[in-house]
């Protein structure tokens, strides 16, 4: 319903707009509708506060991800794991220090069986070869009949093939183990008759093919050799594999097995330039023990290499199965 001019003019009193008395209605009702109008529009404020809203609810909306790069998926997703994890790692407070651990020496780390066998050991003492064989005796501490080791440090480089040294040799005293000797050849009774436990050819290879090696030593006759070809990498590996410089191949059977019944024994320096041989055992007699000892040095000492120039024997140690080392005072030796 239209309005009377009186009521406009109220109106337009009350909206502050200075209006004649002699204006027509409807110029009034179109200052009255500016004056709205103009009262609603956003000032400059409001459109500035509007346009930051727009600008933040653009920026909540998800990026567009591309299928490889710096913007697709995965690469975000790592670059938001590193970033939270350089803040994690500034908050971090760091944690005092506590103290120390406590290092003990090697020696108060072993058993206490060990240590009591180690009290009678005077440190960085050379004892002569006598003393040390009689010393590894009585620091075995174990239940069992120890093996009584000799470890030989030697001066040589092994990569060189004269000074890889290798030999084999029959101790006068024997290991004190029985070994199970095994022979590839065609003449059984003369294996058997020698002392060896297992002989012959398709018998023994039957059990090889199966796997079964029940023996300690094989030894081999030249012709017969290429038949063991097949089986290298399962002997090879255990040290079973007949070789001519460890006295293994021969057609000389009988005193092969003789000697491997004997107590022959091979050694072969590792890496480092180190022999390790055991030389009999604990229950041995202390005779017994240096005549081993002393064959063995004297082998070491016939394998000298002419290329080596300065110290050939540079430490030699006595020990038994899990007793304490004995240093052996090497110019006693020489």
């Amino acid at each position: 319903m239209a309005q009377s001019k009186a009521a406009l003019l109220e109106e337009a009193k009350a909206l502050g707009i200075n209006v004649d008395a002699k204006a027509k209605i409807t110029e009034i009702q179109a200052l009255i509708n500016n004056k709205q109008m103009t009262d609603e529009a956003p000032s400059p404020a409001d459109k500035e506060a509007t346009a930051e809203k727009t600008a933040e609810s653009d920026s909540d909306e998800e990026p567009k991800l591309a299928k490889a790069g710096k913007r697709s998926a995965k690469s975000l997703a790592e670059a938001d794991a590193e970033q939270a994890r350089q803040e994690r790692k500034e908050d971090e407070v760091e944690k005092p220090k506590g103290a120390s651990p406590i290092t003990r020496s090697r020696l108060e780390r072993r058993g206490k069986h060990f240590r009591k066998s180690a009290e009678l050991l005077e440190a960085d003492k050379n004892y002569t070869l006598e003393e040390a064989v009689s010393l590894a005796q009585k620091t075995s501490h174990v239940k069992f009949d120890a093996t009584v080791e000799m470890h030989i440090n030697l001066g040589v480089n092994p990569r060189h093939a004269d000074q890889n040294i290798r030999d084999n040799l029959v101790l006068p005293a024997g290991t004190g183990k029985k070994v199970k000797v095994a022979v590839l050849t065609d003449d059984v009774a003369t294996a058997k008759a020698a002392g060896a436990d297992i002989a012959g050819t398709d018998e023994l290879l039957e059990q090889l093919d199966k796997g079964q090696m029940n023996f300690d030593i094989l030894i081999a006759t030249p012709a017969l050799m290429p038949k063991l070809g097949k089986y290298a990498r399962a002997l090879g590996p255990r040290g079973l594999m007949p070789n001519p410089k460890s006295g293994t191949v021969t057609n000389d059977i009988d005193k092969a097995v003789s000697e491997a019944k004997a107590g022959r024994v091979e050694y072969r320096v590792d890496t480092t330039g180190i022999v390790h041989l055991g030389v009999g055992k604990v229950s041995f007699t202390t005779t017994q023990l240096l005549q081993n000892v002393s064959a063995v040095m004297a082998s070491i000492k016939s394998n000298k290499p002419q290329s080596v120039k300065g110290t050939y024997i540079k430490a030699v140690h006595l020990t038994t199965s899990m007793g304490p080392s004995v240093s052996v005072d090497i110019a006693q030796l020489s």
